[in-house]
């Protein structure tokens, strides 16, 4: 085919038509994740800013619970702020993650984190679900029901749940137990809680953040007797549908091997991945 032939002009702007909606779709899972770390960080005081970098700091020692991320690839000016991070995080004990999204990717951002001795970790699925084909019907099984957490009692629940979904080391029950406690349960805040039920025992939990047109999904997690039930695809599912009612038009999440395939059960679809660096432990 000619390149200047009227059929040739009209596949190019195709592919740049699908390349804006990619980017686009790209650009929501990014603003989602960092909205929602500005929002935890800030209910706890941990959210701090160094030059272009940001940074959440929980006080658990678990590194997917403390992250570092740039929201535009780093330049030489951000050296200062690397090293005072890790200083940061160093002498409070806690081991971190830091987060390298498409937008801020550059082979200076990855040369300046080896350099001060940052390590890659894995590449994480992010992916995106578009809630306007949704149905809003319910589906849960007879057997599961999906609560929406209000009340402290309740919040006791999904904090006990999600921290043994997660099998967290016991030392920091404490210190988790604080940071769950700051969360907000006002009926206007972004964050909402789930929680889901077998036969009126909690089981698995999920929280949402409601951002604009679109909503992030976080702290999926079953008790893992209780694994490969439908109970996780019944949740995310339930969640999925608060946020469409909600009036979110996108989801938007990032996934573990093992869940990856509930998610695209949802309806997910992996549009980028985000690489995790940690500094090497001597």
């Amino acid at each position: 085919m000619d390149c200047n032939s009227p059929g040739a002009k009209v596949s190019k702007k195709l592919v740049f038509k699908l390349y804006d909606i990619q980017m686009s779709f790209i650009s929501i899972i990014e603003n989602t994740f960092f909205a929602n770390g500005r929002y935890w960080g800030n209910l706890n005081s941990s959210f701090y800013t160094r030059g272009s970098i940001r940074a959440m700091k929980t006080g658990i020692e678990s590194a997917d619970l403390n992250m570092v991320w740039n929201e535009k690839p780093l330049m030489p000016d951000d050296n200062k702020a690397i090293q005072n991070i890790k200083n940061d995080f160093q002498q409070a004990g806690l081991p971190f993650w830091w987060w390298v999204f498409p937008s801020s990717q550059s082979p200076a951002t990855i040369d300046m984190l080896e350099a001060e001795g940052f390590s890659f970790v894995e590449s994480i699925p992010s992916m995106l679900a578009d809630l306007t084909g949704l149905s809003d019907q319910e589906t849960c099984d007879s057997g599961v029901s999906i609560i929406r957490v209000r009340n402290k009692e309740e919040l006791n629940l999904w904090e006990e749940v999600s921290f043994t979904g997660f099998d967290f080391p016991y030392k920091t029950k404490e210190p988790y137990h604080r940071f769950v406690s700051t969360f907000n349960l006002r009926t206007d805040s972004p964050q909402k809680f789930f929680l889901a039920c077998l036969n009126g025992i909690p089981v698995a939990t999920s929280l949402l953040f409601l951002n604009g047109n679109a909503c992030g999904i976080y702290f999926i997690t079953t008790l893992a007797e209780q694994r490969k039930k439908g109970i996780g695809l019944e949740l995310t599912t339930a969640t999925m549908r608060f946020a469409k009612i909600a009036g979110a038009r996108f989801a938007a999440l990032q996934s573990s091997p093992d869940g990856l395939r509930v998610y695209q059960q949802a309806g997910f679809k992996e549009y980028c991945r985000v690489d995790v660096y940690s500094l090497n432990v001597s």
